[in-house]
Formats: C-alpha cells, sequence, structure tokens
C-alpha cells in the first residue's frame, strides 16, 4: 500500500452545453497528477484491496426537454401595451408584472421581441420603484427563457442595467443582481469566443466589456464595486478556456480598480483576480501582478487559498476524505455536462471507476481502473443510461450512499435486480424469471401473465416506468419471436393508454425497438398503435422530432419507410398544430426525397400530400430545389389533398399540454427565414442613393431576399427595412415607386400578420398612391393592398382606409377606385365587424360630384349593411347628420314604425299597441305612488335609449352628439311628414308637428308614452331656444299629455326625469311672465306622475341656480309641497337649510320668497322648525322670527289653530294607536299607519315617525 498517499485522481468536463459543442478545445477525460512516491504498484494494489464501478450520471438540461411556449400572443391580449403607456404607476406596474409571470415558464418560443426589449429599457428607469424593479425582473425571466435568442436584446439593455446599479434601494439592487446573473448563466452574456477572420463572434463577454469598463469608471462607487462582484460572478461560474481568453482584457481593468478610494471597490477587484487565478493559474497572471506590493500580494494569495496550484490543471480532487465526487473546475458539480439532445441519442456515457480504501491512522486514497469484464451484474448497480440522466435531482452523490441505501434510488439509478425487488409486490417472481427463459413458450405464457397482472393493477402511474424499463431489459427488443414481440407491445401501449401522465423517459426507451418492430409486417399494427398512443400521451411533437435521428440512422430502409407511413397516419390524426414543420419538411427533403429507395420517397410524397392539406399551397415554396421529376409527382399528390385549412380538424386529441399547439388561429407552422442579416447597412444606404438605378438595384435586392427565403420572412430587421421603403413611395420616379409598390406587397404577404406591427404605419403612405392620375401607378397599389389584406385582414386596415378617404389630395378616381377594392373584398366577406367604421366616409362620398364615386360609394354601403347587419347600421348612425344621414336611411329601407293609419292623426305605430298593451297596468288603489312599478317592464327599444341617459340632476345644454342621437330616434320612430315638421329650423314647422301630436294624443295614447322619453328630450331643445311660440305650444301640449299619463297610471322612470325636469327647472325663471305662469303649473302637475321625494332633489338643485328667478320659483315650489304633502316626506325638512340660507341674498324677491316658504314649515312644525334651519346669522334668525311671528297672528286670525298643533296631535294620535300596539314589528306599524292616515306620502311620513319613536 506504500506509495499511493501522492496519487490522486481528477475527473474533468467532457461534454459542454449545445452551444459550446465544436468550440472548446479536447480535454482529457482524466489527468492525473503524481506526486513524489507515485508508481503503477499503488494504483494495483488498491485495486487489489477494493473495486467499486461507478458510473458518472450526465446533467440534463431540462430546458432542451421542455417545450417552448409562445408568450407573445397571450401579452398581445392582455392589454400589455396600453398599460405601458398608462400614466398612472400602478398601471404600468401591473402590465409588467404580466409579462413577468408569462415569461416565468421554463422555455419561451422565440419571436420578435425587440419592441417589448425597448419598452423594457425605458421602463427600467422609470421614476417609480415597483415599476422599474418589475420591469427589470421581466428582463430577467425573459433571459432564462429565451437563453441564446436573447443575445440581441441583453446587449442592448446591458448599459441601462449596469447604469442603474447606482440605486441603493435594496429591492432595486437585488433584482439587478438577480438580472446580470441570469442573463449571464442563461448565456445570453458569457466569456469571450472570437473567430478569427473578418468577422468577430459577439455574443460573449468581450461583446460587453466596454461597457464594463465604461461602469468600473462611473463616478458612482456603489456602480463600480457591483459591476466588478457580477464580473467575478461571471468568471467562476465559465470554463477554463473561455476565461484564458478574457484575462488579458480584464486583468488590466481589476488592477486598475485595486488603486480606488472606495474599499468596497478594491474588495470587488480583488474578489475577481482571485477568481481568474483559481481557474487558469497564477502563471498567466505574474506579469501584471508584479506591480502588486507585498501587502496586496499577500491579500491576493489567502483570497486565492492553497488550492492554486491544483487549479493550474483546470480540475479539482476527487475528495476521498468524504466520499463525494466532485465536479470539475472547483465546482460541487459530479455530472459530465451534455445537451439534452445527446443524452436522448442513446449514446452512453463515459464511464470512471473510483477506488478507495480506508485505513486507520492513513489516508483515503483514489485511482483510476478500467471497467473489468468480469463484475457481476449485481455489483454494477449503477450502470446507467444516458436517457435516465434527468432521474438525478442532486448534483454531489455520495458513493457510500449510491451502494449501500439502494432504498431511496430512482429507477434510473437501478440495475435489473432492483427493478425486480421494486415490482415483487406486484409482479409475480416467477413470471419475471419466465421472461428471462431461454424457451420461448415460456416467454409466450409469462409475457401473457404479466398483461393480466398489468391489467388486474388499480393505479399505474406509480409504477409505470419501472415496467417499461422491465419489459425493455427482458424479453428485451432483441427477442426475436413475433408472438412473444406483439405482447410486450401490447402491454406497453396498454400502460401508456392507462396512465395519468406518461413519463417522456419511457417513449425515449422504447422509441428505437418499437421503430423496428413497425418494419415488421407482422407487428406492423402494433407498433403503429403503440406510437400513435405515445402521441397520444406526450405529444406527437415529441415523438417526431426522436423518430427523425432514428430513422436516418437506421440500416433498414422499411424502418424509413414505415415510419414516414406512421407520420402520414399521425398527421391526418393529430393535425399539424403539435408538430414543428420546419423540421419536419427538412427531414422529408433531406432524408426521405433523398433515398435510393423507391418506397420510402413515395411514402415521402404521401406525407407531403397530407402536409399540403393543412398547409396550402405555400409548402411548395420549400420544394423548388426537387428535382423536376419528383417535383411533378409532388404536385400531383398535391392535387389529391386539397388544401382544407381550419376544416381539416384533427380526430385525435394530446393528453398533455403542448405549447406548440396554443399558436393562433390560423397560423400554418411553416417556417420563416430571419432575412435580419441580409438587410445590411449599405442596402439601406442605396435605397436612397441619388442614382436612381442603384435604388432599382436595391429593391430587386429586397425581392431577391425574398425569394431565397421561399417568401417566408420573420418579422426580425423588418422596421428599418420599411422605413428606408417608405422614402421610395415619394420618389420622383414613378418606375420605382411602382416597383416599391410590389417590394412592399410581397413583404406583406412574406412576413404575415406581423406586418402590421413592423410597417409602423407604411399602409396610409401606400394608400396615398391611389392619388396618382396613372391608372397603372393605381393598379400597383391595389395590387399592394390585395397582398396586405391577405396577411392582415380587412379590419386591421380600416382605420387606415378611412384616413385615405378623408384625404382632400386623393383625386375622384383614386376615390372610386378604393370604393371598388372595397366592395370586392367585403362582398366576399361575411363577417367584419369593424366594417362599420366605414359607413360615414362611405355616406359622405354618396354625395361626390362625381357620378362614379357616388355610384362606388353606394355599393360599398349596400356591402357594409349586408356584412354587418341593419340593426347594427341604424344605432350607428349618430356620427351621420344632414342629407347624409338621409341618404343612408333612404339605402337601408327601415320600415317606418309611425304609419298612417286612415285618420292623419294617428301618427304612431300600431305595431307598439300589442307591446305596451300588456306593460302600462291601471292604477292601483295607492294613485302615483304605485304607478312607478306598473311601467317596470318597458319594451327593449326605450330601456336601450334610457341606458344612454346620465343620470345628473344639474341641468347642462345637450352636447351636439346628443342631437344627433335624437334626430336619429325621431326619424326612425315617427312618420316621414311628422319628422320633417319636427327637426325642421322653421317654428312655424315645429307648431305644426305639435299640432299633430296633440290631435293624436286621444287615439294614441299607449303608442306616444312608449315614446315619451324621445318626445321629452325633443322638449328640451325646445325649451334651450329662444323662440317664444314654439315653447308656449310646448307648454300647452305637455299638460295634456302629464295629464293623460295620470289618467294611464304611468310614471315617469328616472331616466325621463333626468332627461327633463333639470330643464323645466332651470327654466322655470324665465323671463316672460306668461311662459313662467304655465311653467309652474306644470311643475306642480309633474308630482301627479313622479313622487315628491324623487321630485325634491332636483328641486332642491334648482336652488343653487344663477338665475335669480329660477331660484324664486324653486322656493315657492318647495313651500307649495309643503303646504300639500306635509314636510316630512323625504328629505323634506333637509331642504328648510337650504331655503333659510337663502334669506342672505341681496335680491329682496329671493329673501321674500325663502321667508314666506319657512313661514309655511312653521305652520306645520311650530318652534320645531328651528331645529332644521342649521347655522344662521343673528339678522337671519331676526328676520325669520318677525315672520314667524307675523305668521302665528294669521293663523290666530283666520282661527287655524296655533304652529305645530295638528303635528302634535297626529304625533300622539300615531304614538298611542301604532306605537303601542303590542307584538308588532316596526314595518307592521308602519303599514298600519299608512292605513289609518291613508295616502302613498304619509306612508313615507309614518315610516319616519316610526324610527324616531323608536
Amino acid at each position: 500500500m506504500k506509495g499511493i498517499a501522492n496519487k490522486t485522481v481528477y475527473f474533468q468536463e467532457v461534454y459542454s452545453m449545445r452551444s459550446e459543442q465544436d468550440k472548446e478545445p479536447e480535454q482529457e477525460t482524466v489527468t492525473e497528477i503524481t506526486g513524489t512516491g507515485a508508481s503503477d504498484e499503488s494504483v494495483a494494489d488498491v485495486m487489489e484491496a477494493h473495486v467499486f464501478l461507478l458510473t458518472v450520471p450526465q446533467e440534463i438540461d431540462e430546458y432542451e426537454l421542455v417545450d417552448p411556449v409562445d408568450i407573445l400572443t397571450p401579452l398581445e391580449k392582455s392589454g400589455f401595451w396600453d398599460g405601458v403607456k398608462a400614466t398612472k404607476w400602478s398601471e404600468r406596474r401591473d402590465a409588467v408584472a404580466e409579462l413577468t409571470k408569462l415569461a416565468s415558464t421554463k422555455r419561451i418560443a422565440p419571436g420578435d421581441f425587440a419592441e417589448i426589449c425597448r419598452t423594457l429599457k425605458k421602463l427600467a428607469t422609470d421614476v417609480n420603484l415597483a415599476v422599474s424593479v418589475e420591469a427589470i425582473q421581466a428582463i430577467g425571466n425573459l433571459a432564462r427563457g429565451l437563453r441564446t435568442h436573447f443575445t440581441g436584446s441583453s446587449r442592448i439593455l446591458l448599459p441601462v442595467l449596469l447604469e442603474k446599479l447606482k440605486e441603493k434601494k435594496p429591492t432595486l439592487t437585488e433584482a439587478l443582481s438577480q438580472t446580470l446573473q441570469a442573463m449571464h448563466k442563461a448565456g445570453c452574456l458569457t466569456l469571450p469566443d472570437v473567430i478569427e477572420g473578418k468577422y468577430l463572434l459577439v455574443k460573449r463577454i468581450d461583446a460587453y466589456e466596454f461597457d464594463v469598463k465604461g461602469a468600473v469608471k462611473n463616478k458612482v462607487p456603489l456602480v463600480r464595486s457591483l459591476t466588478l462582484n457580477w464580473v467575478t460572478f461571471c468568471i467562476e461560474t465559465s470554463n477554463k478556456a473561455a476565461v484564458l481568453k478574457l484575462h488579458k482584457d480584464y486583468v488590466p481593468i481589476c488592477m486598475d480598480c485595486l488603486n480606488d478610494g472606495t474599499p468596497e471597490v478594491r474588495d470587488a477587484s480583488f474578489s475577481a483576480l482571485a477568481a481568474i487565478a483559481k481557474m487558469v493559474g497564477m502563471r498567466p497572471l505574474e506579469r501584471s501582478l508584479e506591480k502588486l506590493d507585498e501587502v496586496r500580494k499577500k491579500k491576493l494569495s489567502e483570497m486565492i487559498g492553497d488550492g492554486t496550484s491544483l487549479m493550474n490543471t483546470g480540475s479539482a480532487p476527487i475528495s476521498a476524505s468524504s466520499c463525494n465526487v466532485s465536479g470539475p473546475e472547483g465546482t460541487d458539480s459530479s455530472f459530465v455536462r451534455r445537451s439534452a439532445a445527446s443524452m436522448l441519442s442513446g449514446k452512453r456515457p463515459v464511464q470512471a471507476v473510483v477506488v478507495s480504501i480506508a485505513k486507520k491512522g492513513g489516508t483515503t486514497k483514489a485511482g483510476l481502473v478500467k471497467k473489468s469484464d468480469g463484475v457481476a451484474p449485481s455489483k454494477v448497480s449503477m450502470s446507467i443510461e444516458a436517457e435516465d440522466a434527468e432521474f438525478f435531482p442532486f448534483h454531489t452523490i455520495n458513493i457510500n450512499n449510491l451502494f449501500t441505501n439502494t432504498g431511496c434510488l430512482q429507477p434510473g439509478d437501478m440495475s435489473l435486480e432492483e427493478i425486480e425487488q421494486r415490482l415483487c409486490s406486484l409482479i409475480n417472481a416467477d413470471t419475471i424469471s419466465q421472461l428471462k427463459s431461454s424457451v420461448w413458450k415460456e416467454r409466450l405464457e409469462a409475457i401473457g401473465l404479466l398483461k393480466q397482472e398489468v391489467e388486474n393493477i388499480g393505479e399505474l402511474d406509480s409504477t409505470a416506468e419501472l415496467l417499461i424499463r422491465l419489459l425493455c431489459a427482458v424479453p428485451g427488443w432483441a427477442e426475436k419471436n413475433v408472438q412473444v414481440q406483439q405482447q410486450v407491445i401490447e402491454v406497453i401501449t396498454y400502460v401508456a393508454s392507462t396512465v395519468k401522465r406518461f413519463p417522456k423517459r419511457c417513449v425515449v426507451l422504447c422509441l428505437p425497438g418499437i421503430s423496428e418492430r413497425v418494419a415488421d409486417i407482422k407487428t406492423r399494427a402494433h407498433g403503429m398503435k403503440c406510437l400513435t398512443t405515445f402521441s397520444e400521451a406526450v405529444g406527437p411533437g415529441f415523438i417526431f422530432d426522436r423518430l427523425y435521428k432514428i430513422l436516418k440512422e437506421h440500416k433498414n430502409p422499411k424502418v424509413l419507410s414505415e415510419g414516414l407511413l406512421w407520420m402520414v397516419s399521425a398527421l391526418e390524426d393529430f393535425g399539424i398544430s403539435h408538430i414543428k414543420l420546419k423540421d419536419l419538411i427538412d427531414f422529408c427533403k433531406e432524408t426521405g426525397l433523398q433515398s435510393s429507395a423507391a418506397a420510402t420517397r413515395n411514402s415521402t410524397i404521401k406525407l407531403i400530400g397530407v402536409l399540403h392539406r393543412f398547409v396550402g399551397p405555400d409548402i411548395k415554396g420549400f420544394l423548388s430545389d426537387v428535382k423536376p421529376a419528383l417535383l411533378s409527382t409532388l404536385e400531383a399528390e398535391c392535387e389529391k389533398n386539397p388544401y382544407e385549412g381550419a376544416a381539416a380538424a384533427p380526430k385525435k386529441i394530446v393528453k398533455i399540454s403542448d405549447s406548440i399547439s396554443s399558436m393562433p388561429v390560423g397560423f400554418d407552422g411553416l417556417p420563416r427565414e430571419d432575412i435580419s442579416t441580409k438587410i445590411t447597412p449599405n442596402l439601406l444606404k442605396n435605397l436612397s442613393s441619388s442614382d436612381w438605378k442603384v435604388r432599382l438595384e436595391s429593391i430587386d435586392s429586397i425581392n431577391k431576399i425574398l425569394e431565397e427565403a421561399h417568401k417566408r420572412i420573420q418579422p426580425a430587421g423588418t422596421a428599418e427595412l420599411f422605413a428606408a421603403l417608405r422614402g421610395r413611395l415619394y420618389d420622383s420616379n414613378k418606375n420605382l415607386v411602382m416597383a416599391t409598390l410590389t417590394t412592399i406587397g410581397g413583404i406583406a404577404s412574406a412576413m404575415g400578420l406581423a406586418v402590421e406591427k413592423s410597417s409602423k404605419g407604411i399602409l396610409s403612405d401606400v394608400l396615398k398612391c391611389l392619388g396618382d392620375n396613372k391608372k397603372h401607378m393605381r393598379e400597383c397599389t391595389l395590387n399592394a393592398l390585395d397582398s396586405w389584406i391577405g396577411a392582415v385582414q380587412l379590419d386591421k386596415m380600416v382605420p387606415y382606409i378611412i384616413t385615405a378617404l378623408a384625404d382632400p389630395k386623393m383625386g375622384a378616381d383614386g376615390r372610386k377606385d378604393l370604393f371598388d377594392w372595397l366592395s370586392r373584398h367585403l362582398s366576399s366577406t361575411s363577417d367584419s365587424p369593424d366594417a362599420l367604421h366605414l359607413l360615414k366616409p362611405a355616406a359622405s362620398a354618396m354625395m361626390d360630384k362625381s357620378a362614379d364615386v357616388r355610384k362606388a360609394a353606394e355599393a360599398t354601403l349596400c356591402d357594409v349593411v349586408r356584412v354587418c347587419g341593419q340593426d347594427a347600421v341604424s344605432k350607428n348612425l349618430k356620427d351621420l347628420r344632414g342629407p347624409a344621414l338621409a341618404l343612408v336611411l333612404e339605402r337601408l329601407k327601415l320600415p317606418g314604425m309611425i304609419q298612417e293609419v286612415g285618420d292623419s292623426a294617428k301618427i304612431v305605430s300600431t305595431a307598439l299597441t300589442t307591446k305596451i298593451s300588456s306593460k302600462i297596468a291601471k292604477p292601483g288603489p295607492n294613485g302615483p305612488a304605485d304607478r312607478g312599478s306598473k311601467n317596470a317592464n318597458k319594451t327593449v327599444p326605450m330601456e336601450d335609449r334610457e341606458r344612454m341617459v346620465i343620470r345628473r340632476f344639474k341641468f347642462e345644454d345637450p352636447r351636439p352628439e346628443q342631437i344627433q342621437e335624437l334626430e336619429c330616434d325621431i326619424m326612425k320612430h315617427f312618420r316621414e311628414d311628422l319628422h320633417r315638421r319636427l327637426l325642421s329650423t322653421d317654428f312655424k314647422k315645429q307648431v305644426e308637428g305639435l299640432d299633430l301630436l296633440q290631435k293624436a294624443l286621444p287615439s294614441c295614447v299607449k303608442e306616444i308614452i312608449e315614446l315619451v322619453d324621445i318626445l321629452l328630450r325633443w322638449f328640451v331643445l325646445r325649451f334651450c331656444e329662444s323662440n317664444t311660440t314654439c315653447l308656449l305650444k310646448v307648454l300647452e301640449f305637455l299638460p295634456e299629455l302629464v295629464e293623460t299619463m295620470k289618467d294611464e297610471g304611468y310614471s315617469l322612470t328616472e331616466a325621463e326625469a333626468a332627461m327633463f325636469l333639470p330643464c323645466l327647472l332651470e327654466k322655470s325663471g324665465h323671463n316672460i311672465e306668461k311662459v313662467r305662469e304655465k311653467m309652474r303649473e306644470l311643475l306642480k302637475q309633474i308630482v301627479c306622475v313622479y313622487s315628491a321625494p324623487k321630485f325634491l332633489p332636483y328641486i332642491l338643485q334648482g336652488l343653487s341656480s344663477k338665475n335669480s328667478r329660477t331660484k324664486i320659483e324653486c322656493v315657492d315650489l318647495v313651500g307649495w309641497l309643503m303646504d300639500h304633502n306635509g314636510v316630512e316626506i323625504s328629505g323634506q325638512l333637509k331642504s328648510l337649510q337650504h331655503v333659510a340660507a337663502l334669506t342672505s341674498e341681496r335680491d329682496g324677491e329671493i329673501r321674500k320668497a325663502a321667508l314666506n316658504t319657512m313661514a309655511t314649515a312653521y305652520k306645520t312644525l311650530g318652534d320645531d322648525v328651528w331645529k332644521y334651519v342649521g347655522k344662521l346669522s343673528d339678522a337671519q334668525r331676526s328676520m325669520l322670527d318677525d315672520r314667524f311671528k307675523w305668521k302665528a297672528r294669521e293663523m290666530e286670525k283666520r282661527k287655524e289653530g296655533k304652529p305645530g298643533e295638528g303635528r302634535g296631535a297626529l304625533r300622539r294620535y300615531f304614538t298611542l294607536n301604532v306605537v303601542a300596539l303590542p307584538k308588532k314589528s316596526t314595518q307592521e306599524k308602519s303599514n298600519y299607519g299608512s292605513l289609518c292616515f291613508g295616502g302613498s306620502i304619509l306612508k313615507d311620513a309614518f315610516a319616519c315617525e316610526v324610527s324616531e319613536i323608536n
């Protein structure tokens, strides 16, 4: 055992992430560092003493297994863009929080995040802390979910994040640190990787070196220190090769910071230097460190520690004392890192053997041995296939635990013996033993028994993977007997279809064997059924992705051809929403069509034909480079499978949620190419060249780029392209303008729906080309519009079209062509809600000077009515007025709701009679108070009209849109001769219209009441005008109408009162005495159809009017209500305070009216009136006291008793006869008081008394 104390074995990383493969230098799998006295015999002694075989497990990247999730579509629907522009910080925060939530998924589908990142860059510097923190967290989530797809955006955001480090808020600093670390760990910003030659691969730390240089020179010390801390983190989490390329640039930065005046910055610099030294050793740093004094050298040595010499090799030793396998580069990971793709390819990892011995008083040693063929299977308990690596939930594995505590192992960690031990309680041991038999009949009998036992298990979810692994081992996929094979596949199919969630690891284990069984005609049906079941369990996209490599590398051409045929059936069953079409098309072109086997080519042609059924003719653009003979065959197959689109519904569903299937409706799934690298600055510059030939060449180059991308492009980088093309739309060379229009149409077709956002409003510039007087130019413009509508649909184009139609520079020919184009597309559309906005421009164009424009506009209007429906059009006529409105109504041919039936006075539609007869009931015994419930069930048209009314007590002049709406309602609901008179500007015609209504009132009561809300609104307009003749006629008709409503038992609704009473009260102070008298009588009459308690708030609002005569009328009306209805109606007593306050007015008439009203209250209340007058000055109280004394003398002369006596007697009677009733509830007492004293108004008063007395 001697001489082995200085022998140590180190493991070194042999696999890396996918992005780093083929870039890092080859490394030794195991590196030995031999100290003094080491010998080969020492290793042999260790091997003889104690040998364990350990397979170093691999760390699977879960990111590779997770399907990408599209977050752009739900983000658009969430109102994100409106929220981030809000003025309220809480709305901005909530909008960004929604993005943070969506981006928290493990893997995000790549897309155009440029605009989102620009918005986040702005919000990261928001003045509100909560918004800024939320934006920074959203950036971190995007970096984790997009990884390398977020590299460009990370480069833009990095300077902002580093500058933001100056903030001292802990929450903000923590968010910044986590986001910066996430950007590095996700590969968005990693260590340098420079490619020699003309181009520099800018995706690593050298890409942000200048940002770091600027940050460490920032005047804020916190920025300098935190930046260096982040650099230290980047170094510690990178590999040695990257740091070797890094240190020459960053060591000088750290050396300069050692002289900083802030201790935190100096400490951060030491940490960065120590991290570099630990990674690459001290030798590359010797020249730079010579400048340090001894104190600083000593401090740096202490930070580096004793492990510096060991770290020179780039590997860390295996700690034998703790029996832990330490990972490479000083980390605690024991995994050999590989990409998920390589782990699922079926290759076994590099295996190593760890040998350890513990002796009393000695040290633990480790060495390297080769795998021995003589080791029994039971001892090789850790032989793990690559697909099983994701079972390891830990990074550090204790060797002793691996071999002694097998009870805690996952299925992927166990040998066949351990799997059998786990299943012994569910599966008979004899059954498993017979599965290993060399006699096929015994295996067949055993698999039959196993099938029965599995079917009898109630819950398979916990044991599904154990069963699959058992069947993959025994009898295994090398089984030769067909019957046994069929039974094995049936058991696997049953398990996959029964469990709630079938592990993808099981699918990976089975696919190689199942794909071979599909090639065998005897097991083909079973194999295809099993693959379909797998697709239902985990999604066909996962199956397709794994089959591509298996089928491509298999030597048997039958496996490929039959696998392609299964893909045909899978597409027919599941559709294309779960499939990555780019990978499938590439597989068909590169493998299927290139095969020398005719059966394989035929299967591929069938597969492409089925794809054509789902995605349409666009797929032919990806097959342009196929041989002519095959191309003709493909076209014939496509004709057999015509495009069905959304009609081709899938027959089967997938159990688990699939992010690929959550794409927007109408998305064909065909791949789109990123052309941003081809849109070079030189190309954009040439588009603005002074030489027209150069400009034309640039436009041709863009068309060529579209052709090379199969006319399927991504929106990335097209914003600058559209900006450059916009200038060419105003080119002096008309041929270039037409070429530009063709190119813009081609870009729209190639980009699809994303063109709306990327085009930055270029459509408005395209539409301006319709103003050209050349027909060929207008035709090119319409062709571009055709391409645009195919990409974004008409609804998205309507706002631009409306603006273009209103442009006075567009000539008659352009408007006519645009209306014809609209009619052509509307005629092929069945539903387009936004087409309703075309109503106004079409109506306006119907009055155009050009007959061709009028004809085209009328055709467009008819199509709008057909698409949107007459009801929708009728409800949106408020923007039209005058002749345009009349023309539209004439084209609509709406049936008049006011018909002439014999007598000319019969002007209201009889169609409403049957509806209203059941709506207006007879008056109840309690009079007007019960009438409000009689019209609770209004007809729908009236409810719609009333819903538009804003409840307010204060009067405001009608707005223009309200007047237009009233005009529309009058024209819809009244006969033509009547509405012409009512809407005439001549007051004489208006008076004639009122005469017609007055004559029709006795015979059309119910019909007119149904339209009373429209009439009241029309009366308001007349009140607001200055014509006395028309106003007096209105005041002559209104009392008759109110009396009729009273007779019919109809009460005004809240909406009707809100639209009429404020105006009536405000205008009651008219300057003509005759008008005031009529209005005064009308107000007193309205109490019969609208209860006093509800009427009172409107009156009180009138007390604050600026018109003194209005105040006087309202004060007198309050006194009248007190005299006739009592003072205790709801709110009446509170009104006394407002009336008493008016006694301080300068106007003597107002003071006089207020004193008279207070005297009326004193008559009823007596001295209790002082409780309700509020705070008054001594002068006011003196005036009131004099008036009260005068009132008392007047009552005494008239022998009316003393003030307040009547109310006191009433209260005593009520107390004795109502309150004293035994065992009566308050409600019953109130009802009793109402019955005793009668009247709906007194009922309110006595309810108030009950509450006061109780």
